[in-house]
């Protein structure tokens, strides 16, 4: 009768895997802070693409992890940065089982760990940003991701990086934006697993998490540049916002359960706390509710997994019945 009367489902197919990929990595390598998570060798990285297309997740979200930094990012531009190489490992591997996505963002490989150019008096140079922008939106294109993740920022990236694409010959190269993405404490894990070189922090570029209103008004922006779908990030303290976003938008609507989301469910169910697999599932059904269509989440595999099972039993199950109807003319009891 739950089941028959729920009103919110998720599916393994709205669920997006970020993954990390570590340049010259001959194993994979644990992200402390995010047990369960690790940074990938291309080896590891190739298992861990198929484990993920198997469960039907419905895209992966790559993240390069450099050997070497400069302060204009220049390996986010290098058709054989880690990156780029990720982006056309995965989709010979799996491009044709879920959706290739990669982050277009130069705080991976800027040595001061910014998601722009800096200016002389150290402040993040918008126009000279959305000029690096357009080049790495070409290049992931030509690598092969059908799904462009603008996640800087940056005024005007999405107008930019369309316009970059379509120049290039690459219209039909979609682009996700995050549109509404916060200035958050809760991103601390993430910057281990990317090797942030970050100094100071990103508030003057990111929304400040007392306004709600100027997220709408980010999105509003991004929808108008040509966003094919936008994005709230973090998921959990900003539900409101993402309720409201998907209440009026026109595009497809997805949020970003972010690393430090996934740690603390983590390590309060390694202290026994809580139950590891059913807070997850209860976290990701409320951004569900709230109106994301699709959810990336470091959880996806394995809630994907439980997901099938689940389905697996019902329909297992249902068979086995069907078929003692079939054979005996009458109900199993």
């Amino acid at each position: 009768m739950r089941r028959l009367v729920a009103e919110t489902r998720l599916h393994p197919a709205e669920l997006v895997l970020p993954m990390f990929i570590r340049e010259g990595a001959t194993e994979a390598i644990d992200i402390t802070s995010m047990p369960g998570v690790q940074q990938h060798s291309l080896d590891s990285f190739r298992r861990a693409l198929n484990q993920a297309a198997e469960v039907g997740v419905g895209g992966v979200n790559l993240f390069g992890v450099p050997t070497t930094k400069d302060a204009q990012g220049s390996g986010a531009t290098d058709p054989d940065g880690i990156l780029n190489v990720a982006i056309r490992v995965a989709k010979e591997e799996v491009g044709d089982a879920l959706v290739v996505q990669s982050d277009l963002c130069l705080d991976e490989f800027t040595d001061h760990g910014h998601c722009g150019v800096l200016a002389a008096d150290g402040s993040v140079d918008n126009d000279a940003t959305l000029r690096r922008y357009r080049e790495m939106a070409v290049v992931q294109a030509e690598s092969g991701a059908e799904l462009v993740c603008m996640s800087g920022m940056m005024d005007g990236q999405i107008a930019a990086a369309r316009d970059a694409l379509d120049i290039a010959g690459h219209t039909g190269t979609a682009l996700l934006a995050y549109a509404a993405k916060y200035a958050s404490a809760f991103y601390g894990p993430f910057r281990e697993a990317v090797d942030s070189s970050l100094v100071g922090d990103r508030r003057t570029y990111q929304i400040d998490a007392a306004n709600g209103r100027q997220g709408l008004r980010e999105v509003e922006q991004d929808i108008a540049e040509g966003a094919d779908i936008v994005m709230v990030k973090p998921a959990m303290s900003y539900l409101d916002v993402l309720a409201e976003t998907a209440a009026t938008s026109p595009v497809p609507v997805w949020a970003y359960q972010i690393s430090g989301e996934y740690a603390m469910i983590t390590a309060a169910a390694l202290n026994g706390w809580i139950d590891r697999d059913a807070a997850a599932m209860e976290a990701l059904v409320g951004i569900k509710r709230a109106g994301a269509d699709a959810i990336l989440t470091y959880f996806a595999v394995d809630i994907a997994r439980k997901l099938n099972d689940e389905a697996g039993l019902r329909t297992s199950g249902s068979t086995a019945d069907v078929a003692g109807i079939a054979s005996t003319g009458k109900a199993p009891e």
